[in-house]
């Protein structure tokens, strides 16, 4: 065993040093002044990791979704570290989907509190049935133009809209820019924008106490999807959200980070190497797809569905962003192309000659 923590021959040894490892590690976030709240979505990635700050002014990072029973587990759990709702003073929202930012508005008009979310969230958070609409627009012409059929477009839309109660609108008091502190008693955060699972992704960074609020940039047990998402800056084309995440990964990866508060899971004690087997992961990805349109070209559905059967079908939007994602990263390579036919879009394999 590494460290010195017992020998192969002693009984429970296996467990008892990561055990005492997982226990070190909630030391030090509980020392450094950062409760979880641990809040129960209706999605299958489970319950959503809201970060509590004791500091002044007391602060929430992502609140949970807008239900009753998401609510009163906040205010549960709140009491069980000796507060209240009212005592909440700032509420920081890392990113734009609904698990995160559902009880913002609430909670702010319940305690008063400041909230703060990145200049690229802000219009989303504030014209929330909008940017609902827009973003349902740019699903279903996107899901026309890789293959999916119309029937399952109109499916998909329609549970889509059902999701919307999830979330709620909120109003923005504190408008932050990528690189601004966030200014605590006893600590500094930097807002750094991060790309890629979605467009308004912010980790925070604790440089003091090298630990980085990650939210859903960086998840242990899963990887994050980065999401075929609407373009927020104005752009027409689609944009390439897999190398938005790598080149976001990137600069994650070069923090002195010795520990990472994720959006769900438990805690990232080695980011670096998770960040590594993701690359990994995704160029395998990667390489599996080149395969299969080396014989013939084929739409990012039709690639999807070679993959996962009738998942590609029940989960269609999440496996087009998946597979779109790695094609681009092939694309981006030089080892693919896509041909817009007017109508649909397929991927072909780059001729050998085309490619030194």
């Amino acid at each position: 065993m590494r460290g010195g923590h017992g020998t192969p021959d002693s009984p429970g040894a296996e467990t008892a040093a990561p055990e005492a490892a997982e226990a070190a590690v909630w030391g030090r976030i509980l020392d450094s002044g950062f409760n979880l709240l641990r809040i129960p979505t209706p999605f299958a990635v489970g319950r959503v990791n809201c970060w509590l700050i004791e500091d002044e002014p007391l602060t929430l990072v992502d609140t949970g979704p807008n239900s009753g029973k998401a609510l009163d587990e906040v205010e549960k759990q709140l009491r069980a570290l000796g507060h209240e709702i009212d005592d909440l003073e700032l509420i920081i929202v890392s990113h734009q989907h609904i698990d995160h930012l559902g009880l913002v508005q609430i909670l702010a008009e319940r305690s008063g509190a400041e909230v703060a979310a990145i200049e690229p969230l802000v219009p989303i958070i504030e014209d929330y049935s909008r940017a609902c609409n827009l973003d349902d627009d740019f699903a279903t012409d996107l899901m026309r133009r890789h293959g999916i059929g119309e029937q399952t477009v109109h499916a998909l839309r329609s549970v889509s809209q059902g999701f919307r109660a999830w979330g709620a609108r909120a109003d923005v008091t504190r408008t932050l820019r990528d690189g601004e502190t966030i200014e605590l008693r006893d600590r500094k955060l930097e807002a750094q924008l991060r790309p890629g699972h979605s467009p308004t992704d912010t980790v925070f960074w604790d440089a003091e106490r090298r630990i980085l609020i990650g939210a859903d940039h960086l998840i242990a047990h899963i990887s994050s999807n980065p999401l075929l998402t609407r373009p927020i800056d104005g752009r027409s084309e689609r944009p390439r959200s897999l190398l938005d995440y790598m080149a976001s990964l990137e600069r994650t990866r070069e923090l002195p980070a010795e520990v990472v508060l994720p959006g769900h899971g438990e805690p990232v004690t080695d980011h670096r190497a998770l960040i590594d087997s993701r690359f990994a992961m995704h160029r395998r990805r990667a390489d599996k797809l080149h395969r299969l349109i080396s014989s013939a070209p084929m739409t990012a559905h039709e690639l999807a569905h070679s993959l996962w059967g009738n998942v590609a079908v029940t989960q269609a939007f999440l496996t087009l962003s998946e597979v779109i994602g790695h094609l681009d990263l092939l694309v981006a390579e030089g080892r693919a192309e896509e041909l817009d036919d007017g109508e649909v879009v397929r991927f072909a394999a780059t001729a050998p000659g085309q490619v030194e």
